[in-house]
């Protein structure tokens, strides 16, 4: 059973850590955490769905990611290729938002660099594969200087199809952002789960969400 909330944000990120710790926690090498998180992300997925979020942005991974060994790398990039190719099955507004000239971008996701619609669209999700705060912010600065575009810097950033973060929720315990999509979290509230991702429950987001309702969310002013 779903609770109700007198107040949701509109747009949710998530940060699914801890799948290497948790991962180690069961004996196994690294690199298995991340088809571990799958399902659950599935999960959170269709409790947004029920709950009536407008549009969620998901961490795959980012390119300083790429620098661990070369079995993770492997096995993040396909967990987030397994991702997005389920996703298309479902409803969704999808969209992938990374650095797709990279090596280390998966070819099968270029199709998604632009937004796609598909089944009902119930949900805008983006999922963020292969990115970089700097390689965000520095699409603008190329484009203003090429002259190949007239619009304003933040609508000629990487991710300028993605609006204004209202919460971030971060599994695993660290307190950091990790270079989340910086121009669109700039107001956003932000909560830390302890457990770690794959070890995932409804009750810890349905936290989360009971702690923003109690936010004075002011926008600076």
């Amino acid at each position: 059973m779903i609770p109700s909330f007198k107040r949701l944000p509109r747009h949710i990120a998530f940060i699914p850590d801890g799948n290497r710790r948790w991962a180690q926690g069961h004996g196994l090498g690294k690199e298995a955490g991340y088809d571990a998180g799958l399902d659950p992300g599935f999960k959170l997925y269709r409790i947004c769905i029920e709950l009536g979020i407008k549009e969620i942005s998901v961490y795959g991974f980012t390119s300083d990611n790429t620098k661990r060994p070369a079995e993770q790398t492997v096995a993040f990039q396909k967990a987030c290729v397994d991702a997005v190719e389920s996703l298309s099955r479902l409803d969704a507004e999808l969209l992938v938002v990374g650095n797709d000239e990279s090596p280390l971008f998966p070819p099968e996701l270029r199709p998604y660099r632009t937004r796609q619609v598909f089944g009902e669209g119930k949900v805008r999700v983006n999922f963020l594969v292969n990115y970089d705060w700097h390689w965000d912010l520095s699409q603008a600065s190329e484009s203003r200087q090429h002259g190949r575009s007239r619009k304003s810097f933040i609508e000629s950033i990487g991710s300028a199809d993605v609006s204004r973060i209202d919460l971030v929720v971060r599994w695993g315990g660290r307190r950091r952002l990790s270079g989340l999509l910086p121009v669109q979290a700039v107001y956003a509230d932000f909560y830390v789960i302890d457990e770690l991702w794959p070890d995932f429950e409804p009750e810890q987001f349905y936290r989360a969400l009971r702690w923003y309702e109690e936010q004075d969310v002011t926008l600076g002013g």
